[in-house]
């Protein structure tokens, strides 16, 4: 994507976020290094919070959600050994920060958010910067969205008290996904791999997500 109408402070600050924070600490694939430098964090940030847009850590969004850290985005995208031609579901659109990234990274993303009003404001500026294989939908990201199923690769930006079933079912076989487990207190990265129909699942970092809210008493996590 083309962003030459970004300023050069924004530009100075993307390349140092990259440098600094990811590729100091460990990120390797270049694919996800190149496109955190691509696109613009700020335009993500509500106003008062761009001159934070690439510091390491999470920023407010409204509706109680943030953006994630930088590190543990470019972490989970790591993981998750993406490929251009892969089909992504996203469960938590948010701002749309994520969203972008995956849409520099694979050939389709559908991303579902509950919240209406960050559904329709992520949607509009993805579309403004140009990303057009990107499908935002309002609805319970842990039934995820089974019509485009099955997917290469799922990655949450939610913590779930247990892995959603509804999510399992919709890998592909050989598929990936990331995503937090644990309470509001305790919560760790799992990466699982669909193989022979069994997911494998291995353990990664700590971190700390909002919660994952099911709309639905089926399969509820919270």
């Amino acid at each position: 994507m083309d962003f030459s109408g970004n300023s050069s402070l924004f530009a100075s600050l993307r390349a140092h976020m990259v440098h600094a924070q990811l590729r100091a600490r460990g990120v390797r694939d270049e694919r996800v290094l190149a496109a955190m430098a691509r696109v613009p964090r700020h335009e993500f940030a509500p106003e008062p919070y761009r001159d934070q847009a690439y510091d390491d850590h999470p920023l407010p969004i409204g509706e109680g959600q943030t953006i994630s850290q930088p590190y543990i985005v470019a972490l989970m995208l790591e993981a998750l050994a993406l490929s251009p031609a892969d089909r992504v579901l996203e469960v938590g659109t948010g701002s749309g920060y994520l969203t972008a990234l995956l849409a520099e990274l694979v050939a389709q993303v559908f991303s579902v958010e509950r919240h209406a009003a960050l559904a329709e404001a992520a949607r509009d500026l993805l579309a403004r910067l140009g990303y057009r294989n990107v499908k935002v939908i309002v609805g319970d990201g842990s039934q995820g969205f089974a019509e485009a199923s099955p997917y290469d690769a799922i990655i949450v930006s939610a913590a779930a008290a247990e892995v959603p079933g509804a999510l399992l079912a919709q890998l592909a076989e050989g598929g990936r996904m990331i995503l937090p487990v644990g309470t509001a207190d305790s919560q760790q990265l799992q990466l699982i791999r669909m193989e022979n129909g069994q997911p494998r699942i291995a353990l990664r970092e700590l971190c700390r997500f909002v919660p994952l809210v099911s709309d639905t008493h089926q399969g509820r996590v919270q």
